[in-house]
C-alpha cells in the first residue's frame, strides 16, 4: 500500500468515526422529583428531542376521581442528541435537570431498540407491570410459596429462570427452577 493509499484509508476511517459521532443517540437524564413533565416541555421548547413515557392512572381523592398521567420511570426522562459539551450543557442548564445518567465524565447511551420497545408497549396499550431490575448473578431471595426466604443468585438460561443456591465454604451449589416464584433483589 502506498503512502497515498494509506492516507486515503486513514482519512476515510476518520470521516466514518466522525459521522458516527454525529449520529444522535438516546440518553437518560435524572430530573428533580416531580419535574419530569416540566423538563420535557422545556427541552422540546429549545428543540431537544425528548421522550417521557407516561402511564395514565385513575387516582381517587376524598372529593373526586381523576385520570392522571404519571411518568413510567419517576425521576427520569430521555433525550436524543449528539453528545457534545455544548449539547450537554444545554440540557444540564434546563431547570429541573439534575444530570445525565452515566459516569461523572460521560453519559451512557440508551440503545435505540430499548426506547422503541417502550414506545411500542405504550402505543399498543399492552398491559405490563413495573418489575424490579434483576441482573444475572445478582443475589435474590424467593418470596412466597414453599421456598419463601431461600436465597441464591439469579441465573437466566435461554427462557428459563433459575436460582442457584450455593454453599460457599464447600464450593457446592443446587439450582432451582424459579417458574411460579417471585424473587426480590437483596
Amino acid at each position: 500500500m502506498s503512502s497515498g493509499d494509506q492516507s486515503v484509508s486513514q482519512s476515510s476511517a476518520v470521516s466514518e468515526s466522525a459521522a458516527a459521532a454525529k449520529t444522535p443517540s438516546w440518553y437518560a437524564i435524572r430530573t428533580r422529583s416531580r419535574h419530569e413533565k416540566m423538563v420535557a416541555r422545556q427541552l422540546e421548547g429549545v428543540q431537544v428531542e425528548t421522550f417521557l413515557p407516561l402511564l395514565t392512572q385513575m387516582h381517587s381523592w376524598s372529593d373526586r376521581r381523576k385520570r392522571v398521567e404519571l411518568p413510567l420511570f419517576p425521576g427520569y426522562a430521555f433525550v436524543r442528541l449528539v453528545y457534545t459539551s455544548d449539547q450537554r450543557m444545554r440540557v444540564i442548564r434546563t431547570p429541573g435537570v439534575v444530570n445525565f445518567v452515566g459516569t461523572s465524565t460521560e453519559a451512557i447511551a440508551v440503545p435505540d431498540g430499548q426506547i422503541e420497545d417502550i414506545k411500542t408497549l405504550l402505543t399498543h396499550k399492552v398491559p405490563f407491570k413495573n418489575h424490579k431490575f434483576l441482573q444475572v448473578g445478582q443475589k435474590v431471595r424467593i418470596r412466597g410459596g414453599a421456598l419463601d426466604g431461600v436465597e441464591g443468585f439469579f441465573v437466566a438460561q435461554k427462557s428459563e429462570r433459575v436460582l442457584v443456591v450455593s454453599v460457599e465454604p464447600i464450593h457446592r451449589s443446587l439450582s432451582i427452577d424459579l417458574e411460579g416464584y417471585d424473587v426480590d433483589p437483596i
